[in-house]
């Protein structure tokens, strides 16, 4: 297998995107910005609206064909991209970890996991299937197909942007749909170089194109034209809305998987190190921008103060250096400025309200470039603050001691998100009733937080509709007809 040496250290690349199965020159780029050092090391493609039309008029013109293709065949491009990933896995992490401030080792699995994915979903491809039904007509046959919607449009986040756009490519593609990709434009990079190297499998021309532009230009067009069958979007609650909206015009289907206030609850019979050790583990993945973090903790009264004697050190313990050269680094600089400053701020409200500081508590002082914030703990907020209820997005952790579990229940689900949960205990009564009572798409029991390919990554209320990955993530890329034949 041969790895392809990074592109990071060298001078400015200029990227082009995938255009309907081309790599294709843009009139306009814009800069990306490594967030350890504050430099720019891209310039990305901003795809005119122009070109997404394009994009939509050659998917619609390929896509009859392809959806006409036995499922077999159109696994196999999927197979020879996690190939190619695996090629390619070291300069694809490189180039992850260096516009996205991953640290290296968590870059790598996202990159291999990638690679998995394909090839899961190629698996699938003699495993859906429609239904016979029984009639009421005598003479009659009942045959449920699943067919392609025809475009699948799929918005990718900029906090797994690799992995994320193989959960919209990988199931349109094998249900027989054209695919189109809107890169996010902090971390277009990776997608780009991958783009590139899967120009020549062999996909017909229009199948599948991968644009990097602002989402107000071309996410705007995707999302309002009247040929797509379907948007995937992967993002705020904000940036759902905005999906809905645009696709109310045509009554467009949409998957949205969008913000997370995970609580995790820590039951008086817990293991308290496997606790401490999960949860940290949940806080401080890629930096606490991850929309399944642990974002609130809530500790039954016996054990509140033994928890938190191991709490504390522990996240005192996190290391935090530069994403590609620290190998020891648990966690590195957030994503943006912007979004460090958005993390402060919001701190420093909670400490206002009464909040008290444990450890860290503001940007990053050992650091005099990037985008660094403290892994953070804070005690004594309510329930209805707003660093309890609103999604942080970074390495800050509000702990708050109850009463009962009853009461962490009720806390628990006292919140517009609904997306993962978890809980620590030894009691199967408890696990029981969470497994009704916490109104969460994903429930977590004794272990960290991070799905699994075969599952299904979905929400409840404000963290989204429909849901990605798994047999049911498949589903979603498939429209329903039912035949009735009668026999003459």
């Amino acid at each position: 297998m041969s790895q392809q040496t990074t592109i990071i250290g060298q001078e400015v690349k200029t990227y082009q995107q995938l255009l309907a199965g081309k790599m294709s020159d843009t009139a306009q780029h814009f800069e990306v910005l490594n967030p350890c050092s504050e430099e720019v090391i891209a310039m990305a493609p901003r795809c005119s609206t122009e070109e997404a039309h394009l994009a939509v008029q050659e998917a619609k013109a390929a896509q009859t064909s392809w959806g006409l293709l036995p499922a077999v065949e159109r696994a196999e491009y999927l197979k020879k991209m996690a190939q190619i990933i695996r090629e390619n896995r070291i300069m694809l992490a490189e180039t992850l970890a260096a516009e996205q401030a991953k640290v290296l080792s968590l870059a790598q699995v996202e990159i291999d996991v990638t690679a998995v994915y394909y090839d899961y979903y190629a698996g699938l491809a003699r495993s859906y299937e429609g239904e016979i039904i029984q009639s009421d007509r005598p003479g009659e046959q009942m045959m449920l197909h699943k067919l392609p919607i025809g475009i699948a449009v799929g918005i990718c986040p900029w906090n797994f942007p690799f992995f994320v756009m193989a959960r919209k490519i990988a199931p349109s593609l094998l249900t027989g749909n054209a695919c189109i990709v809107k890169l996010s434009r902090e971390t277009p990079m990776v997608c780009l170089e991958f783009a590139q190297l899967i120009e020549n499998i062999g996909l017909p021309k229009g199948i599948l194109s991968i644009l990097s532009g602002f989402g107000s230009e071309v996410g705007q067009v995707l999302c309002e034209h009247p040929d797509v069958g379907i948007i995937s979007l992967t993002g705020s609650v904000g940036a759902g809305q905005q999906v809905m909206e645009a696709a109310s015009k045509n009554i467009t289907k949409v998957s949205l998987e969008l913000g997370g206030k995970a609580p995790a609850i820590v039951c008086k019979d817990a293991d308290l190190d496997l606790a401490v050790k999960a949860i940290i583990d949940s806080r401080v993945i890629y930096s606490g921008q991850v929309c399944n973090c642990a974002e609130r903790v809530y500790v039954e009264e016996e054990v509140y103060d033994a928890f938190m004697a191991k709490l504390v050190p522990a996240m005192k313990a996190v290391r935090v250096g530069d994403a590609l050269s620290d190998e020891k680094a648990d966690m590195s600089a957030q994503i943006s400025k912007k979004q460090l400053e958005n993390i402060d701020a919001m701190v420093k409200r909670a400490v206002e309200q009464g909040g008290e500081i444990l450890c860290g508590g503001q940007p990053h002082p050992d650091f005099d470039k990037g985008y660094y914030y403290q892994p953070t703990l804070i005690t004594n907020v309510a329930q209805d603050s707003e660093i309890i209820q609103e999604e942080t997005f970074g390495p800050v952790l509000p702990v708050m001691k109850v009463s009962s579990f009853d009461q962490a229940l009720d806390f628990a689900n006292d919140s517009e998100y609904g997306l993962t949960s978890s809980i620590f205990t030894n009691d199967i009564n408890k696990v029981l009733r969470a497994t009704k009572e916490l109104r969460f798409g994903e429930t977590y029991v004794n272990r960290e937080h991070f799905e699994a390919i075969q599952g299904f990554h979905s929400g409840f209320r404000k963290s989204g509709i429909g849901g990605a990955d798994g047999k049911h993530g498949l589903e979603e890329y498939l429209q329903t007809k039912v035949m009735y034949i009668q026999q003459n």
